[in-house]
Formats: structure tokens, sequence, C-alpha cells
């Protein structure tokens, strides 16, 4: 048995740096992912396409972890990097995007949009149980994300 728990978030922030810097740091994605919490691995799975594996979250036969793989796209012109998923890669389905925005030299605009489905090999039953807790733990996760990508600069 299992679940699927999906979700979907949407961030707005403002870094207090370039629109290069900013660009190319979130386009550089191991760069990028060693500012987000709680990732066991990132695997280079070969043109510009990686396989995240995530810390383990529960305890011993009850752990479970999220394992997904996205191909990225950076568009330095049109400020957009965007990220597609890889079938038969783990146990996730994620995409999303990135839009930076230039609103003065030193000041760059960032906008993020990413959609997940999880699948999780858990009793049909704890669905309405586990959605919340998994919501609130990817909400925290890209929270914390978004904190380090400002701190970084």
């Amino acid at each position: 048995m299992a679940i699927t728990v999906s979700i979907e978030l949407n961030r707005e922030l403002e870094i207090q740096a370039s629109y290069d810097e900013v660009f190319d740091l979130l386009a550089d994605v191991p760069e990028s992912v060693s500012h987000f919490p709680k990732v066991e691995k990132l695997v280079d799975l070969g043109d510009n396409t990686y396989r995240w594996e995530m810390e383990k979250v529960g305890i011993d036969k009850h752990a479970i972890q999220s394992v997904y793989a996205c191909k990225y796209y950076a568009d330095k012109d049109a400020g957009k990097i965007t990220w597609e998923p890889v079938k038969g890669e783990g146990n996730g389905v994620v995409s999303g995007s990135w839009v930076v925005t230039a609103k003065d030299a030193n000041t760059t605009s960032l906008r993020f949009q990413t959609s997940a489905a999880l699948t999780l090999p858990l009793p049909s039953l704890l669905k309405l149980a586990i959605s919340p807790v998994i919501k609130h733990e990817f909400n925290s996760l890209v929270d914390t994300y978004m904190n380090n990508l400002k701190n970084a600069f």
C-alpha cells in the first residue's frame, strides 16, 4: 500500500545582491542545493540532471525517504530557471521554477514555484493524518532554504 501527497508552494523574496550573482548561484544546481536543508545526497546524473536523496524521517523500519530527480534548464536572458521531473527516479515527482528579476544594481527579486507529488509506502488510512505533517515539513524546508539563500549574500 502507498499514499501520494501533493504539495504546491510559491514564495517571493528579495536578495541584496546583483542579478548576475543571484542567477549564477541558482543556476549552479549543486551550489544552490548546498543551501537546502536535510539533503543527504545530490547525485549528478549528467546533462544538468540531478537526483535528490533527502535525509530519512522516522524511526527504523518506519523511516521514509524522499528521492526524486529533475532536469534543470537555465535561461539567463529570460531570467528563468526551471526543473522538470525525471520519470522512474525515486518516489517523488517534482517540477518548478525560479523567476529572477533585477530591481536595481544591488537588489534582485525572486519568485519560486514548485509542485511535488511524493508517494510513500504507508497504509491509505494514514493519508489524512500524515499529509498535513509532510506538507508542513516541506514548507519548513523551503522556508529554511529561502533564509539560507538570503544569508548567502
